[in-house]
């Protein structure tokens, strides 16, 4: 089957829970989180649930099992702590869940971030993959991150990526 004729079959609409990781930001500050619920909603997706935890990965860990138990969510998106600064720690915790990665996410966000960035792009550990039937997606703090891994990465191929994870 070529890849327009998976397009045609997938879902046009998936259900999604978003995670902000981070010391600093509040619901009132979170612009990133924001961004990735305003892109969502607006190509028709469903945003579930919306959090916010520190950076600590017990508290990162958690929030995650609890929103991939969630039979109603198919995609899981954090923002937040894929640098690697002493204190980002999702990386690790998201690596360590995933059952199947998808390398070609990381790689293509760098390389494509390095035309906006330059060689900064390399700092960024973001990265997808599977979870327990769910799609589990890390992308960076930063709300140009979060806006352009949507635009140029997920809502392209959002419906298509959740249509392999349940197959």
């Amino acid at each position: 089957m070529a890849v327009e004729e998976h397009r045609r079959t997938s879902p046009t609409s998936v259900r999604c829970a978003v995670i902000t990781i981070s010391d600093t930001r509040t619901q009132d500050t979170d612009t990133s989180g924001s961004a990735i619920v305003e892109l969502l909603t607006q190509e028709g997706h469903t945003v579930i649930e919306r959090g916010l935890v520190r950076d600590d990965p017990d508290q990162i860990r958690t929030a995650l099992q609890e929103f991939l138990a969630r039979e109603e969510v198919q995609v899981v998106i954090s923002t937040g702590g894929t640098g690697i600064s002493g204190r980002d720690s999702t990386f690790e915790v998201v690596d360590a869940m995933l059952e199947k990665r998808l390398d070609g996410f990381g790689e293509l966000f760098r390389m494509l971030s390095y035309t906006d960035i330059g060689p900064a792009a390399m700092l960024s550990r973001a990265c997808a993959g599977t979870a327990r039937g769910r799609l589990l997606v890390a992308l960076p703090g930063s709300e140009s991150a979060v806006r352009f891994a949507l635009r140029k990465l997920l809502l392209p191929e959002l419906g298509h990526l959740v249509r392999e994870v349940t197959r």
